[in-house]
C-alpha cells in the first residue's frame, strides 16, 4: 500500500520536507482523457507507508490508498501511471 495525492493538491510542499525516502515530486501529468494533473504525486514503488505526509497537507488532500474515498479511488492510478509515463519524478 502506498500514500495517494488528489487534485486538490495546492503543491504547498510541506509534505515533500517530510518525506524519509523522497518519493513525493512535483509534476505535470496529462490522463489518457485529456486531463491535466499538474500537482504533487507520490510514487508508490517507492512510498514506504510511514504516513509521516498525510498531517502536514493543509488542503487534506494526501490519504492512505486504502482509505480513499470512493469517488477519488482513481488518484492512486493516476499517481501510479504519473510516475511510469516519466511525466514526473
Amino acid at each position: 500500500m502506498a500514500y495517494v495525492i488528489v487534485d486538490t493538491c495546492t503543491k504547498d510542499n510541506a509534505c515533500v520536507d517530510v518525506c524519509p525516502v523522497d518519493c513525493i515530486k512535483e509534476g505535470v501529468f496529462t490522463d489518457s482523457d485529456g486531463k491535466v494533473y499538474d500537482m504533487l504525486f507520490i510514487n508508490p514503488d517507492e512510498c514506504i507507508d510511514c504516513g509521516l505526509c498525510e498531517p502536514e497537507c493543509p488542503t487534506n488532500s494526501i490519504f492512505a490508498e486504502i482509505n480513499l474515498p470512493p469517488e477519488l479511488k482513481h488518484f492512486a492510478r493516476i499517481n501510479r501511471e504519473a510516475f511510469a509515463s516519466g511525466q514526473v519524478g
